[in-house]
């Protein structure tokens, strides 16, 4: 009898263009495709709230593509599928690598023991485009400028083309002995309360709807992205954040489908922009896999000096989107209600907590992690370090964004203000941007929690301390 191969499913939940799905099935086994929710293991960090709402339609989704043939199990990774290989006399097992510092560690201590235990064990690229040692400086070394990254990734070649996936899979039966969970014994729907309605409204994780969003995206909004895409009233960004952040859709097929979309279109200039965001995310993993612990030490190690404010009322202020700063408040609550931002908003949102409040950026960095259903250990700890100015290649700590030129430029008619701060409705775009300065006053909107002016100021005295100034 054919010893079976295990497929080891983690931010990879798809079945087309899933390498390692392809090596089980072209290895001619039965296969076991299982999912092991790992909260237990050193340096793995617990998803948020929103995500793992997202996780829980996520895996729903996978496992009706299998067929119902998604095996589930909880515990440290490493130990679940060594004791399950074991167990079902497994002849080979299958994953897509991963990228941080303790995924990497798990995963070359299963390898190791699955090899001295005559275990073909082998991994693939599932998640990126540019894997983070394939890109490296003349001189050997990891990048820190995004552009000269990507001009470098870029020159390396075209990305491998998609693979369509398996025509069938031939599964293995799991042994009565051997005890596997429900998708509902992992607890990862919100129950008393269940504050997901609005995410259910906005989002239909899993492969299907991967697709179905890449479609629209193409066909209707990759024509006007370089010129809309930083306007959060207009719905022209891809939304595949959260289907790349888990593996719903596959970043090279993301790729293949715009170039061809693009070729059809004539949109060449759309195409680069889009291809850039994609950039950024290689970019971040690189950070992630060349720098230690990103979401919790400065990369510029100067901003360890920096004189952070400790401000519960005002750290609630913008988790509630009561800052009296429109555009920093419509996010905010986009974000509690969706689960998402705008990235234009999150660039917004981010400088207003660590300069207009003087807020580690890490307590930001911590709320997107729990309300963010693209909450990814990348992009995530990368950009809020980008916007704080203790990044690789960040934004220079002294562009501090004004929150109400911000709202006037990208925003000018107040649609997305009106959407997502009903008591500004009535306001005429004139005002809404800064509507302390209404002849009539919007009730229960609060005035500005820090006057912009005296917090540029501050937030300059306080970063000239990391200078040593």
């Amino acid at each position: 009898m054919t010893q079976p191969a295990i497929v080891w499913f983690r931010d990879d939940q798809r079945v087309a263009d899933n390498p390692a799905v392809d090596a089980a099935v072209a290895s001619g086994r039965p296969l076991l495709c299982v999912y092991v929710h790992d909260e237990e293991s050193d340096g793995i960090r617990p998803l948020g709230g929103a995500a793992k709402w997202w996780l829980h339609g996520s895996l729903r989704a996978l496992g009706a593509a299998l067929g119902g043939r998604l095996t589930i199990f909880r515990g440290p990774g490493d130990r679940v599928i060594g004791r399950l290989a074991a167990e079902i006399g497994a002849g080979a097992v299958y994953w897509n690598r991963r990228y941080d510092h303790a995924g990497r560690e798990i995963d070359a201590r299963l390898k190791h023991v699955l090899k001295d235990c005559g275990i073909i064990a082998e991994s693939f690229n599932g998640h990126l485009l540019y894997e983070p040692w394939t890109v490296m400086t003349k001189s050997g070394g990891p990048f820190r400028v995004f552009t000269a990254f990507w001009r470098a990734a870029r020159r390396s070649g075209e990305p491998e083309t998609p693979s369509p996936g398996p025509k069938s899979i031939a599964f293995y039966d799991l042994p009565a002995g051997v005890k596997a969970l429900r998708l509902e014994d992992l607890h990862l729907e919100p129950h008393a309360p269940d504050w997901s309605d609005g995410l259910r409204e906005t989002w239909k994780p899993g492969e299907a709807g991967g697709r179905r969003q890449l479609k629209t995206f193409l066909e209707q909004h990759l024509v006007h992205y370089a010129a809309e895409r930083d306007r959060p009233d207009k719905a022209v960004t891809s939304g595949l954040s959260p289907y790349l952040r888990f593996g719903n859709v596959s970043v090279r097929e993301v790729w293949q489908a715009a170039r061809a979309a693009a070729a059809r279109s004539g949109c060449d200039g759309d195409l680069d922009k889009f291809l850039s965001e994609l950039g950024w995310r290689e970019f971040c993993y690189h950070l992630l896999f060349h720098e230690a612990d990103i979401a919790r030490r400065n990369i510029q190690p100067r901003f360890d000096a920096m004189p952070w404010h400790d401000d519960p009322a005002g750290l609630q202020a913008w988790q509630r989107g009561r800052t009296g700063y429109p555009i920093v408040d419509a996010g905010m609550r986009q974000l509690w209600a969706t689960g998402w931002m705008h990235n234009r908003v999150r660039m917004i949102v981010a400088s207003f907590l660590a300069k207009h409040l003087l807020i580690d950026w890490r307590q930001g960095e911590e709320w997107f992690w729990d309300t963010l259903v693209d909450a990814d250990p990348a992009n995530n700890p990368a950009s809020w370090q980008w916007v704080a100015g203790s990044g690789a290649d960040a934004a220079p700590y002294f562009r501090i964004f004004n929150p109400i030129l911000q709202g006037e430029k990208f925003d000018p008619d107040g649609a997305y203000v009106r959407q997502w701060v009903p008591e500004l409705a009535d306001l005429p775009p004139s005002v809404i941007h800064k509507p302390w300065t209404s002849p009539a006053k919007p009730d229960g909107y609060p005035d500005p929690i820090v006057d912009h002016a005296f917090a540029r100021r501050r937030a300059l005295e306080a970063f000239a301390e990391t200078k040593g100034e």
